[in-house]
């Protein structure tokens, strides 16, 4: 079965499913593949305006899989993961349909920066998001390229430097969530807000997405990973990282 499940609906929307329940729907490199393949089918499909991101068995994800990246012999998808990777960020960031994220339990790490590239985001009440690299010594590129999108310095900073987990309450005050529900409502509601996007006339979603896009990017899309990754190798540590700490959870 695909790593990444996509669900077309009648009434203009569709789910796209992070399928790894056995690892915490963790990313690795099957996953990335079958986001990024799910992603292109999605975008050529002008009858969907709306897709509710969402995890397996009710957990969003847990980062990126190390113990996937640390298999002997090394699979074949390694060396090519972070470029294919940052395609599935740059993907997101030039989709014209509306992205509302379901985070339920928790978004950490690479499963944070997923979270956070939704243009809407409906948390269970006890979920929680962390981006973490900071006390790996890492930069968290992607995580700051998605918050310098749409959120001021003050809100990357809350979220980037301290490396807490961040509850649902918080994310709200933040404004990084957009509504938070009860646990076992958080994908119900999602679907509803695909729904009521669903119902709209194509057009108008896609010129609001683009024109929003559009005035907070202020930069050609093939620049914007490159403007925060650029950072990233000063930030990596050296010798005291272990060999294969180095692409963790990003």
């Amino acid at each position: 079965m695909s790593a990444a499940l996509t669900h077309v609906h009648d009434g203009g929307w569709a789910e796209l499913v992070l399928n790894r329940p056995e690892r915490r729907n963790a990313i690795e490199g099957t996953l990335a593949q079958a986001m990024q393949e799910a992603l292109d089918a999605l975008e050529r499909n002008d009858d969907v305006r709306a897709v509710v991101l969402r995890g397996a068995d009710a957990a969003f994800c847990s980062g990126l899989d190390l113990k996937a990246f640390g298999e002997q012999p090394t699979p074949d998808w390694v060396a090519k993961f972070p470029a294919l990777w940052d395609r599935v960020h740059t993907q997101l960031l030039a989709s014209r349909k509306a992205w509302i994220v379901a985070l339920e339990r928790y978004a950490i790490n690479g499963g944070a920066a997923l979270a956070l590239a939704g243009d809407l985001m409906v948390c269970g009440e006890s979920a929680f998001l962390q981006v973490g690299e900071v006390a790996l010594g890492m930069a968290a590129p992607r995580n700051a390229a998605w918050l310098a999108l749409r959120h001021s310095e003050a809100v990357a900073a809350r979220v980037c430097l301290l490396g807490e987990r961040m509850p649902a309450a918080e994310l709200l005050r933040l404004g990084l969530a957009t509504e938070v529900v009860a646990d076992a409502e958080v994908v119900a509601r999602a679907q509803a807000m695909a729904r009521t996007i669903g119902s709209h006339p194509a057009q108008g979603v896609a010129g609001i997405k683009s024109a929003m896009r559009a005035a907070t990017l202020q930069m050609p899309a093939d620049q914007w990973l490159a403007a925060c990754a650029r950072f990233d190798a000063l930030a990596r540590p050296t010798a005291a990282m272990p060999a294969n700490a180095a692409p963790a959870n990003r």
